[in-house]
């Protein structure tokens, strides 16, 4: 599927900053046989005094800036044009889940792939003792020994999607998991942070995907500009045969075309669409927008 993108994200603030510096990670990953990144830009208004654009040991583009005038707002515009292929539907060759630990140890690249990186603690993602009786209670009751590690990671997928409630209110990006998950409500970041906590607990190495997602108007509804909104989803690491492979616990799915990638991490604070720093004092406000337009 191709398409038209547009991320447009608005900092504010009450009096202005003096100077800041930013960190972007908005452009669409580019990935052999998963997605092509046809054209892309990252503009900013105003121009900043200093820009680097490199990619992160993760593979994701990042954007640093650097603005060193004052000034009350700042603007990012992502335009990109993707082509987003379909997974293609394959054999769960993945191994019962009690054999996955050796074919983690027997991995021997640190590489950004590597499943290493992803099996303990990270920036946001710490052990929580809820969370590592929910999943075990889950192990003992809905699955069934001797399920593969994709059928492990959908019955957590699926399991968490029933516990939790979508609610764009009840949590902060900042909110701690263990908060979320004491809720039983949050946003996707939430559900995504939850889930990787969970599969870790059970020896599944997991991550934090940043992306698009198209949205389908009601019907008979004309598609809103702006509606569509930056997303979160989870990878886990099914061995060696199999690889990574991305559910969605937020919607109960496992990710497909209309999914598009933008970044891979441990956690969120490895794909934050935007950071940054700023000498500045009072409140401040950022507002985004996003299209996400299928072309065919």
């Amino acid at each position: 599927m191709l398409y038209e993108i547009t991320v447009r994200t608005t900092c504010e603030y009450k009096h202005a900053a003096k100077g800041s510096r930013h960190l972007l990670r908005l452009m669409p990953l580019a990935q052999p046989g998963v997605q092509r990144l046809i054209a892309g830009a990252v503009e900013m208004k105003p121009g900043p005094e200093e820009r680097s654009d490199r990619i992160d040991f993760f593979g994701n583009h990042a954007t640093e800036a650097v603005f060193a005038h004052a000034h009350e707002e700042v603007e990012m515009v992502l335009r990109a044009r993707v082509d987003r292929q379909a997974p293609a539907v394959a054999l769960d060759m993945s191994p019962p889940l009690s054999a996955l630990g050796a074919g983690v140890e027997a991995w021997r690249s640190l590489g950004p792939e590597a499943p290493h990186h992803f099996v303990g603690p990270s920036p946001l993602v710490a052990p929580v003792a809820t969370v590592r009786a929910w999943v075990r209670d889950l192990l003992a009751g809905d699955v069934a020994a001797g399920d593969s590690v994709v059928q492990v990671v959908a019955a957590v997928n699926r399991a968490l999607h029933r516990y939790m409630t979508y609610d764009p209110d009840a949590t902060e990006v900042d909110t701690p998991l263990a908060e979320a998950f004491g809720l039983r409500r949050g946003v996707c970041q939430d559900y995504a942070h939850i889930m990787i906590a969970a599969l870790r607990e059970i020896g599944i190495p997991a991550g934090y995907v940043s992306g698009l997602l198209r949205t389908e108007p009601p019907p008979g509804k004309p598609r809103l500009e702006g509606s569509d909104a930056m997303h979160a989803w989870v990878m886990a690491w099914c061995g060696a045969d199999v690889g990574w492979v991305e559910f969605d616990p937020t919607n109960d799915l496992r990710v497909g075309a209309d999914h598009i990638i933008v970044a891979r991490g441990r956690d969120y604070a490895d794909v934050a669409p935007v950071k940054g720093v700023l000498w500045t004092s009072g409140p401040q406000r950022t507002r985004q927008a996003v299209d996400v337009i299928p072309l065919g």
